[in-house]
């Protein structure tokens, strides 16, 4: 029935002068979604619209899925394009898409209006009037309802003309692309990969790195990240999923620091090495996904050791979430099921049973120079020895 949508955004539109940028930024992210798919996809952009159409056969459910994971579009509705605007084959086309849409189903309606070709000759609400009382002519089982519409059925008239009366939710935020990449420490539990969503939703792309622990984490554990980091690329785009074999530096840890404050310490080694990656690789920042007093080493005083050894910002959009909220999120966005299943990460299996809640920054300085001996040459190692996948959805 349909071979064309239109696709709204809405923070773009608050866009000055460089609001074009975002718009193509918009468009190719469209169409390399769009080109996964079977059909031939034109996408262009008008007046603050964007306009997909279709060429041939192709799946409509697949292509509506396609275009509501791109950040930036904030709805998509299916159109039938009118060649001829005249009032009144325009009336008659809007008549018969209302016939073919709908039947013989009694509901109330409104028409809405946008002109955008300021030569034709009914203003907006003109159009919205005459079309009205047209379709209640025609169709005379139906009623209007300006205050509380079951149907809003939108006409809009610019070189051609547009009608719709239905829209599909899509992800909003900002499109891929405008706002440089990050780094995201990515783990197999609920947060991070939410962390990672959210942050790519504001037009960052997103790698990720991943600390491996064999033989105390199984190569189901990595699988099980892999597939998390593929989840989320529905969203964020390509991935590259770096991973990183910590054993060595979590059992020197283990072997040299008192074990209340192996947590701490064994995250300050994560970023420090997450923030070289994330230098190599041109990434402007570090995603986490801690929330504060989740567990001890995200309290207050936990994060300000972390960030001690930091120079990049990090970011961590999780930071005032509860659980639920962050849980909501990750079953929104289809990682939930995953991140349950029961494969420990390298942080859980080396937990202190009394960890320090409240690390006094010296003093965790104090204890990493009892790894003064051996660290650097650790670190190197764990380097010179990263996995890399490229993850796409």
């Amino acid at each position: 029935m349909y071979q064309a949508f239109l696709l709204k955004y809405a923070e773009i539109g608050i866009k000055g002068k460089n609001r074009y940028k975002f718009e193509n930024a918009l468009c190719a992210q469209v169409r390399r979604r769009l080109e996964k798919l079977e059909g031939e996809f034109t996408v262009t952009r008008e007046q603050g619209r964007i306009f997909v159409e279709a060429e041939g056969e192709f799946d409509f459910e697949d292509a509506i899925e396609a275009m509501s994971r791109v950040f930036g579009v904030s709805s998509i509705s299916p159109v039938q394009v009118i060649e001829d605007k005249s009032w009144e084959k325009l009336t008659k086309e809007v008549g018969n898409f209302i016939e073919m849409q709908y039947g013989e189903e009694k509901f109330t309606f409104k028409v809405k209006s946008r002109r955008s070709d300021k030569h034709y000759p009914y203003t907006s609400p003109e159009i919205c009037m005459e079309m009205g009382a047209y379709l209640l002519g025609r169709f005379p089982h139906l009623s209007v309802d300006v205050h509380h519409p079951e149907v809003f059925i939108w006409v809009e008239v610019r070189e051609k003309a547009y009608v719709y009366a239905k829209s599909y939710a899509a992800a909003c935020g900002m499109p891929l692309g405008t706002n440089g990449k990050a780094m995201l420490l990515l783990s197999g539990g609920i947060d991070s990969p939410v962390a990672g969503y959210m942050i790519a939703k504001r037009g960052v792309y997103v790698d990720a790195v991943y600390f491996h622990a064999p033989p105390y984490t199984s190569d189901r554990a990595k699988q099980k990240v892999v597939d998390l980091a593929r989840l989320i690329s529905r969203y964020t785009g390509p991935i590259r999923l770096h991973i990183v074999n910590f054993t060595d530096i979590q059992m020197y840890i283990y072997e040299q620091c008192p074990h209340e404050e192996l947590t701490i310490i064994m995250r300050r080694y994560m970023m420090r090495i997450a923030e070289t990656i994330a230098k190599e690789t041109d990434c402007l920042g570090l995603i986490t996904g801690e929330s504060i007093g989740q567990v001890a080493s995200q309290t207050m005083h936990s994060l300000a050791a972390t960030n001690d050894v930091c120079t990049l910002p990090v970011y961590r959009p999780l930071i005032g979430f509860d659980k639920q909220d962050i849980v909501d999120i990750a079953e929104k966005i289809g990682t939930y099921e995953t991140s349950i299943l029961p494969f420990e990460d390298c942080c859980t299996i080396f937990v202190a049973k009394h960890p320090v809640t409240k690390p006094e920054i010296p003093v965790i300085r104090r204890s990493e120079e009892s790894l003064s001996e051996r660290i650097g040459e650790l670190l190197q190692t764990a380097m010179d020895t990263i996995e890399v996948v490229e993850i796409d959805e």
